[in-house]
């Protein structure tokens, strides 16, 4: 069904199918955020010991900042005619992110960060990419975000580079 949208870049109809490949992009970076979501604050109660602190705080403190994002994807994928996906279509894959068997291992743990901050800035920089040229609004917005996700990931590279001079990791 035409709705009038011919001059309005990626809402156009012209522009459906990149409009579609977008949204799926956006649902892949929602499900992203929130699967860090879960596991940062998994990785933010569950660590022991004195050296754990400072990695349990960061992780608590990124917890919104990842639950923001989430609601950011959600929002953008409703802007383009997409439907936010539920529970049912999410699948794991956060594996490096699981809880360590020693709850003293946060080394595991920053390893883990490093690991999805890292996935987050690849499938950021693929949603950036996609978007040149078509869609601007979501291009800001995902260029933004990836500008978080790398501070997030130097922050534990510095951890653990921290822990490696140690002989810890």
């Amino acid at each position: 069904m035409e709705t009038g949208r011919g001059g309005e870049g990626v809402l156009s109809q012209a522009n459906a199918d990149k409009r579609d490949q977008i949204v799926e992009l956006l649902k892949q970076a929602y499900f992203a955020e929130l699967e860090t979501v879960i596991n940062y604050v998994t990785n933010s109660v569950n660590p022991d010991g004195v050296r754990a602190q400072e990695i349990k705080e960061a992780l608590e403190e990124d917890v919104q900042e990842e639950l923001g994002h989430a609601q950011q994807f959600a929002s953008r994928i409703k802007d383009l005619y997409g439907t936010v996906p539920g529970s049912l279509d999410f699948q794991a894959v956060q594996t490096t992110l699981q809880p360590p068997e020693d709850q003293v291992d946060v080394v595991h743990v920053i390893k883990g960060v490093i690991d999805a901050e890292t996935s987050a800035i690849e499938l950021y920089t693929q949603v950036i990419e996609e978007t040149e040229g078509v869609d601007p609004v979501t291009q800001d917005m995902v260029i933004t975000i990836l500008h978080d996700e790398q501070g997030h990931r130097r922050l534990f590279e510095g951890f653990l580079r921290e822990y490696a001079a140690e002989g810890l990791a």
